[in-house]
C-alpha cells in the first residue's frame, strides 16, 4: 500500500509538472521590441489594466504626488519626449508618469503597462534634464521590455512546478528554491537592457546618454559604502552597469 501510494503520488506530480511545462512552452513569444523570447501569460491590454489598478496604491505608499506641478510638468515633458521620438511610440501602452513626495526613498519604478514613478527622493539629486531622461528611458524599458509580465509568468511555473516536487516527491523546496535563484538572474539581466533602451531612447531624442554614468554614480553614492554585493542583489552593481552603458552608447553611436 505505502509502495503504491508513493508511485500515485509520483504520477500525479509528474503530471502537474508536464502540465505547467507545456504551459510554459506556449506562452513563449518574441518581444517586438526588444527581439527577445520570454515567457508572457498576459496580453498588452492586461498589463495596463493591472499597472492603472496599482498605480494609486504604489504612489499612497510614497506619500502621494508631489505637490509642485512645475516639477510634475517637467516630468512629463521629458517622459512623452522619450516616448514620441523612439520605438515606445508604436507600442500598444499608455504611458503616465508620476513624480511621489517621497524625500527619503532614492528609486524610480515602473508598473505593467507604463505607469512610471520616480520619487522626489531622487528627481532632486539628478543635476539636470539628460539625467532625468535616463531615469526615465530606463523605466520605458522596463515596460516594452515586458518585465513585469514576464516575471509574473516565470514566477507562476515555478511555482507550478514547486507544487509537483511536494506532491511527488516532498521536493517543492528544492524545485522552489532554483525558480528564485532563475527570477533573480533574470531581474539583474532586466536592469542591463532596459539601461540599453534608455540610451537608445535618449538618443533619439537628443538627450546626451553620458550623463545615464551620472545617474549611475549618484545611485552608488546613495547606496554608501555598505551596498549589498552584486551577486546578493536582483540589480548590477552600478559600476558594472556603467560599463554596460558606455557599451551601449558605443553600440548605437555607430549605428
Amino acid at each position: 500500500m505505502r509502495r503504491g501510494g508513493l508511485k500515485i503520488r509520483l504520477l500525479i506530480g509528474a503530471a502537474i509538472a508536464l502540465f505547467f511545462v507545456v504551459k510554459r512552452c506556449s506562452q513563449r513569444e518574441v518581444n517586438p521590441f526588444t527581439g527577445r523570447t520570454q515567457t508572457i501569460a498576459m496580453s498588452p491590454d492586461q498589463e495596463i489594466a493591472i499597472g492603472i489598478q496599482n498605480a494609486p496604491q504604489m504612489a499612497q505608499q510614497h506619500g502621494g504626488l508631489y505637490p509642485d506641478e512645475s516639477y510634475q510638468a517637467l516630468v512629463d515633458n521629458v517622459g512623452n519626449k522619450l516616448v514620441n521620438n523612439s520605438i515606445a511610440k508604436d507600442s500598444p501602452y499608455k504611458y503616465e508618469f508620476h513624480l511621489l513626495a517621497d524625500p527619503n526613498t532614492i528609486n524610480a519604478f515602473a508598473l505593467p503597462g507604463g505607469q512610471i514613478f520616480i520619487t522626489y527622493a531622487l528627481f532632486s539629486k539628478l543635476e539636470n534634464e539628460d539625467q532625468l531622461a535616463g531615469v526615465l528611458g530606463h523605466e520605458i524599458g522596463h515596460v516594452l521590455g515586458k518585465h513585469s509580465a514576464e516575471r509574473i509568468a516565470e514566477s507562476e511555473f515555478w511555482k507550478g512546478l514547486s507544487t509537483a516536487g511536494s506532491v511527488g516527491a516532498d521536493m517543492g523546496g528544492l524545485v522552489g528554491g532554483i525558480g528564485q535563484t532563475t527570477l533573480l538572474k533574470n531581474g539583474r539581466g532586466d536592469e542591463l537592457e532596459s539601461d540599453d533602451l534608455g540610451v537608445r531612447f535618449m538618443m533619439k531624442s537628443g538627450y546626451n546618454a553620458e550623463e545615464m554614468i551620472g545617474v549611475m554614480q549618484i545611485l552608488k553614492a546613495a547606496a554608501g559604502p555598505n551596498r549589498v554585493p552584486e551577486f546578493q542583489s536582483s540589480h548590477p552593481d552600478p559600476e558594472n552597469r556603467i560599463e554596460k552603458i558606455r557599451e551601449s552608447i558605443k553600440k548605437y553611436r555607430n549605428n
